[in-house]
């Protein structure tokens, strides 16, 4: 149960379990990074980066979306950006704030860390999806840590927005996480604003982001920070409906970030609908396919049958129809059933040109490669094997 902390009158949160994990998206907001009179600080980083590391050194994976690239730039710019906040002052400090964004986590963490910017257009974009994807899917088994960020400095939506939130719960999706985790100056979802509800008590786990537990959040509260809960709760929202849980927690209390290591949270969790694994393979399954399709021959219809595995150019007869990179297709066998479904990391065209080849021929034959497999694994879905919400599934 909850407990007060009589000493500072603060609600002491009980630590519940993590869901277990081996991927996760971690996203930092500029509270913690903003040093008091400007700049980065590596206060609160430090155990935030301890926790990466330790996480690393368990064979988990962890992917950072981080804020502080405009606090970043306004402090070594300070004299020419007094009393400017306008969007293109924005822009240039974000640009300008980049590189010692970077260069913090880069000094708090042994291995190497990788810059990648993104903006929301990056990842509505099919084919600029599945470049992003293809990207972190080299990069996580290098060991490296990718810090992720808008890419302040041209995607002037985002930058209105400025929400880090919303776009750590697209990355989770992207690399198919199975947590997305919120550290923020705020210890979890209270039923109200606890700045000026003294009354307020925190909530640690919610089953459903209903009207009811939306209305309770409150607004941005710091200069520094642009984001509020309810950018938070949208973030949970989002990643809830790819089957990913959230976890809200207070990045500024070690005690809370070592918990972490634990597999202990002590903050607010937001339940998944689902599983990640059923969520992403029921919206392949039931999503509008591109009216073309992909031929394979017996032997690549029987090893797509058994799960899990991706689909290789040997295997291909041909393609019908028109698709484009990145586009949902079907998969037929020799008799034109339909045994799967999936996203073509090819076109149609090169997808006939790489048929019946090695994986190690296409960049010969096309002058360049997205990749060994024509359809990955993590992006199709046999049509023999049930994927309905609520069951779990081996495919």
């Amino acid at each position: 149960m909850t407990v007060i902390d009589t000493k500072t009158t603060r609600t002491v949160l009980p630590e519940q379990a993590l869901p277990r994990w081996h991927r996760a998206v971690l996203k930092v907001g500029s509270n913690l990074l903003a040093a008091d009179g400007g700049g980065l600080t590596p206060r609160y980083a430090e155990t935030l980066a301890g926790f990466i590391a330790a996480s690393h050194a368990e064979g988990r994976e962890v992917v950072l979306v981080s804020s502080g690239a405009v606090a970043a730039g306004r402090a070594l710019l300070r004299q020419h950006v007094n009393g400017s906040d306008g969007l293109a002052a924005r822009q240039a400090l974000a640009a300008l704030g980049q590189a010692p964004m970077i260069a913090l986590w880069q000094s708090l963490v042994a291995r190497p860390v990788a810059q990648v910017l993104l903006t929301h257009d990056d990842l509505r974009n099919r084919r600029r999806y599945l470049n992003a994807r293809a990207t972190l899917r080299e990069l996580l088994p290098l060991g490296v840590l990718p810090v992720i960020n808008e890419n302040d400095t041209v995607s002037v939506d985002e930058l209105k927005l400025g929400d880090n939130d919303n776009l750590a719960a697209i990355v989770a999706a992207l690399v198919d996480a199975d947590l997305l985790l919120i550290a923020s100056d705020v210890d979890a979802l209270y039923s109200a604003d606890p700045r000026r509800d003294p009354a307020a008590t925190p909530i640690a786990h919610v089953a459903a982001l209903t009207p009811e537990i939306v209305a309770m959040a409150g607004d941005s509260g710091s200069a520094a920070g642009t984001g509020g809960m309810r950018t938070k709760l949208e973030a949970a929202a989002k990643a809830a409906a790819a089957g990913i849980p959230t976890a809200f927690f207070n990045g500024r209390e070690a005690t809370t970030v070592q918990a972490l290591q634990r597999g202990q949270l002590r903050g607010t969790l937001i339940a998944a609908a689902s599983t990640r694994l059923q969520a992403r393979k029921y919206w392949l399954r039931h999503a509008p396919a591109s009216p073309g399709r992909i031929r394979v021959d017996a032997g690549a219809a029987k090893a797509l049958g058994g799960g899990r595995v991706s689909l290789l150019p040997g295997g291909v007869l041909g393609a019908d129809g028109e698709f484009h990179r990145g586009d949902l297709i079907e998969i037929a066998d020799v008799a034109g059933t339909v045994i799967a479904r999936g996203l073509s990391q090819y076109g149609a065209a090169e997808v006939r040109r790489v048929a019946g080849r090695h994986s190690r021929e296409i960049g010969d034959v096309l002058g360049y490669s997205y990749g060994d497999e024509v359809v990955h694994r993590d992006d199709l879905v046999t049509m023999n094997r049930p994927v309905v919400p609520g069951q779990e599934i081996n495919a």
